[in-house]
């Protein structure tokens, strides 16, 4: 790779800095491979409360812009403190009434149901998820979809067996439960939330993001058409004071969300007098270890596959890389090689590797972050890749010269980029890794099994894999420390969280 110096254009669609940086590469060309699916897109979104889409009840809409154009894909309703009161009321009626007195057995048999309509409708799902968020319509279609079908479907076999997941107890429902979720994985995130709470009887008041609201509404209509009570589970859209309101409600017995630190840390400030349950999924900044015993290839794919497939939107995306130095010339040269061969362009096109970022607002943080990186003093690795005219867009980028005090090495950049640092032994690789304030999750590469469990047990974060990277299943918990959170979805300890065990 030849280093150039450059003068960049601001604009929002590239990285703003005037720095040095390095360049490399074009996209190879593919023929278009367009999602020709059709979609009934709505042109206005209500909220579902009661078994019923109704509007806000101030009649406030607000626009979800599709990202990849940058204009007004829908309109939905914009829930308020009003309506939220009334899906609380609803849930808590239909807790009182059908759904709490129903055999554990007979909840089952609605879950599995959902599962199953999820599936038959999985390819609109898909697009749906696609052009509301900007995600690749592969990666809706294969990954975030059937892990929505699977997680109903596990939480379903659960429903009646409660009693063998806490031997000798009587775990019975919490109660009302009040679910906040992000918008990086909108329909995944819903079913992380939904499943669970439902098998352990409680009913629901969920709140999706403001920029990605549809699918959440649209899986209503699979729950409305599933024969699932009336207000078993109640939707309302809205802005952030839709998820204050449902936070503060004194009828809400338990609160899960998922979202930044930030916002986490008021969270437990205002439910931390009020006897709420509450459990906290929050930012990450995680580790990909590589040793250079490591299968490098491997190793290159997981590492692509960690931080650039899902455009660097997960909390838990490998956004450190620590490369032992003994192999750091060779895997930048195959990092940067590999990098060149993504395809950034329309997330419905199926050759698509990284598609929209999800907003401008969130664009701008990611500029804001490469540009301290830059004024820190690391170099800046980025493709030349051709980006569309319009909408929110971030090349792949990389960068080396980082330093564990820089802020790209700390701060959550939730974008396709990578900040590379070196490492000489497993102990400096230890303390590197967990020198931030975020412990959600950890990736080791090496063909040395003892040195991946001395790894483990030493890194601290809630999930670690081991030669691969963001493999996720229903049976398994996962959550974090530190900043990251507390409590865990997912397998037997995240039906935990929704259980008040006796």
């Amino acid at each position: 790779m030849a280093k150039t110096k450059t003068k960049r254009a601001k604009s929002k669609k590239h990285h703003s800095a005037a720095e040095p940086m390095l360049e490399f590469g074009n996209h190879w060309n593919y023929a278009p491979a367009p999602e020709s699916t059709p979609v009934p897109l709505k042109k206005r979104y209500s909220l579902y409360i009661g078994g019923k889409f109704l509007p806000a009840g101030s009649g406030k809409v607000f626009r979800s812009i599709n990202p990849a154009t940058g204009k007004k894909l829908t309109e939905v309703a914009a829930g308020e403190s009003g309506d939220v009161d009334l899906a609380v009321r609803a849930a808590r009626k239909a807790l009182a009434g059908p759904w709490g007195k129903m055999p554990a057995a007979e909840r089952g048999k609605y879950l599995y149901r959902i599962a199953r309509m999820v599936q038959e409708r999985s390819r609109e799902l898909a697009i749906l998820e696609t052009m509301d968020g900007g995600k690749p319509i592969k990666e809706s279609r294969d990954v975030d979809l059937p892990l929505v079908a699977a997680h109903f479907f596990y939480h379903a076999g659960w429903a009646d067996k409660l009693e063998y997941a806490f031997p000798g107890k009587k775990p019975k429902a919490v109660g009302v439960c009040g679910q906040v979720i992000p918008w990086n994985f909108p329909l995944m995130m819903a079913a992380w939330k939904l499943a669970p709470a439902l098998a352990c009887g409680n009913t629901v008041v969920l709140k999706p993001a403001e920029t990605t609201s549809v699918t959440a509404l649209h899986l209503a209509e699979i729950i409305a058409d599933s024969g699932l009570p009336d207000g078993v589970v109640n939707i309302v859209t809205g802005k952030g004071s839709a998820g204050a309101a449902i936070v503060a409600h004194p009828g809400v017995d338990k609160v899960a969300f998922t979202g930044s630190t930030k916002v986490g840390k008021k969270i437990a400030a205002a439910t931390a007098s009020t006897g709420k349950r509450l459990t906290l999924e929050l930012g990450g900044k995680a580790a990909n270890i590589l040793f250079d015993d490591a299968p490098l290839d491997q190793a290159i794919e997981g590492i692509i596959n960690g931080i650039y497939f899902n455009q660097g939107h997960v909390c838990c995306a490998g956004s450190r890389l620590l490369v032992q130095e003994s192999v750091y010339d060779k895997v930048m040269r195959k990092l940067s090689d590999r990098i060149m061969t993504l395809r950034v362009g329309d997330p419905l096109d199926k050759n698509t590797d990284i598609g929209a970022i999800n907003s401008k607002e969130q664009l701008k943080r990611i500029n804001e972050l490469m540009d301290s990186g830059l004024a820190e003093g690391a170099q800046l690795h980025q493709s030349k890749c051709k980006l569309p005219s319009e909408g929110y867009w971030c090349r792949p980028s990389f960068f080396t010269g980082v330093t564990a005090s820089h802020r790209i090495a700390q701060e959550e950049i939730f974008g396709p980029v990578l900040s590379v640092m070196t490492f000489r032994t497993p102990e400096e690789a230890i303390e590197r890794a967990n020198n931030t304030c975020y412990g959600l999750s950890a990736g080791v590469w090496t063909d040395k099994g003892s040195k991946i469990h001395k790894m483990g047990a030493a890194l601290k974060a809630g999930v670690i894999w081991a030669n691969t990277y963001n493999k996720f299943d229903p049976a398994s918990p996962f959550g974090g420390y530190k900043e990251s959170g507390f409590g865990r979805e997912g397998g037997l300890q995240g039906l935990a969280s929704y259980v008040d065990i006796q």
